[in-house]
């Protein structure tokens, strides 16, 4: 059980990372990390559920350097004694950040291979020998078939965002990575969600494993102002920019459903005078770190992003997320409106709702267990009867001033 009066020192951490630790400013452990820590230094396979921006990374990363300090050895060439396999490139980089910072004061080697840039610099950094290896499945099996990697001396294995790599269609990818595996090997899957196959995936590649998982995210979200804004489809981009020049937004993430929709989004944007960008897999990693950075320190204030390049976000201070394109998974919703409202910090969620879209509403609704709260005061108010199962019979009237706006557009 997770208490508010937990500290770091309670693990019995190596000195070092304790050290680590508090000069990151960590002081107390998150619910996951008080779950995990313990089974991952008792050398248990664990099955963890938790979302992005729970301390799921420190969770594993903190106990295998530990565990690996304790039983040094010499690095060996293509051999890793870690193998982190994630889904995107962005979570990747992070992941190996993490590992660097928390481990910047042990004796280790570590490498982050994926697709995207020049494999020369991390076929280099394999030859020289790592510890912990970081990888996406594409890039690792690239590697592996070119026989620059071999995962013999792998004694410990972390698949993060496991549901998220089986949506990305990395399966057979993955069952051909775990194949290579030693059979004697700790095991380490987390995911946001835990729908039976991957129920089942742990059950074949896992040894009695420990389960542990965070808050459900009806709880998560309670802690965000959510609000549905009615609009039709047409009206979504004069909409976003009028909610951007009007409020006081400063860090903004807004979720497309498609590549396209967030070019064009983020172009009406600039054109109206507000910094933003797109960020998706057709993007080059160089480009996607140099738009990452500029989000993070403030010399852009919009970054448009799809759901899967948005995995590797975790930016802090991000006081908006916006659902331009309501999602048609309802754990989506919970997962994009998650990087606002962090660390005690208030968060805000607008979701723009077509009428196209109002099934998208009810079942997000019936997953927090809660019914949205209606914001009519904005000049594309649709009106429109929501969709037969609803929950609402009816929507709230738009303000006059809204309906004066569109007899001036001509609508």
């Amino acid at each position: 059980m997770y208490f508010m009066s937990a500290s770091f020192a309670q693990f019995e951490l190596h000195p070092s990372l304790l050290r680590a630790v508090a000069e990151d400013g960590y002081t107390t452990p998150t619910p996951i990390q008080v779950q995990a820590i313990p089974h991952i230094l008792a050398g248990s396979d664990l099955l963890g559920c938790a979302q992005t921006g729970t301390g799921k990374t420190a969770a594993f990363a903190l106990p295998i350097l530990h565990r690996m300090d304790r039983a040094r050895r010499p690095v060996i060439s293509g051999a890793p004694r870690v193998l982190v396999v994630c889904p995107t490139r962005e979570l990747a980089a992070q992941i190996g950040d993490s590992f660097r910072s928390y481990g910047r004061h042990l004796r280790f080697r570590q490498s982050v291979i994926f697709g995207g840039v020049s494999q020369n610099p991390q076929v280099r950094a394999l030859e020289r020998g790592v510890h912990v290896l970081v990888a996406t499945p594409g890039r690792l099996l690239d590697l592996m078939n070119q026989r620059h990697v071999r995962l013999d001396e792998v004694d410990t294995f972390v698949a993060d965002e496991a549901d998220r790599m089986l949506d990305m269609g990395f399966l057979p990818d993955l069952k051909r990575i775990v194949a290579r595996l030693p059979a004697r090997r700790q095991s380490l899957f987390f995911s946001a969600t835990l729908p039976d196959h991957i129920v089942e995936l742990a059950r074949q590649w896992l040894h009695n494993p420990v389960h542990v998982s965070t808050p459900s995210p009806a709880t998560k979200v309670e802690l965000i102002e959510q609000r549905v804004l009615f609009v039709e489809q047409n009206d979504k981009r004069a909409l976003l920019a009028n909610l951007l020049q009007s409020s006081q937004a400063s860090r903004v993430l807004v979720f497309t459903r498609t590549k396209r929709r967030a070019d064009q989004v983020a172009r009406h944007l600039s054109q109206s005078g507000i910094r933003a960008d797109a960020i998706h897999g057709n993007k080059s990693q160089s480009t996607r770190q140099r738009l990452l950075q500029g989000f993070r320190n403030g010399a852009m204030r919009v970054l448009v992003a799809t759901d899967l390049a948005s995995r590797g976000i975790d930016v802090e201070g991000v006081t908006h997320v916006i659902n331009y394109d309501m999602p048609h998974e309802p754990e989506s919703y919970v997962h994009r409106i998650g990087r606002t409202g962090r660390a005690g910090v208030t968060g805000t969620a607008w979701s723009f709702c077509g009428t196209d879209e109002r099934g998208c509403l009810v079942t997000i609704e019936r997953l927090i267990r809660r019914q949205l709260f209606v914001n009519t005061d904005h000049p594309y108010h649709s009106a429109r009867t929501p969709a037969p199962g609803s929950p609402r019979s009816q929507v709230r009237r738009a303000p006059k001033r809204a309906k004066a706006a569109r007899s001036r557009r001509g609508s």
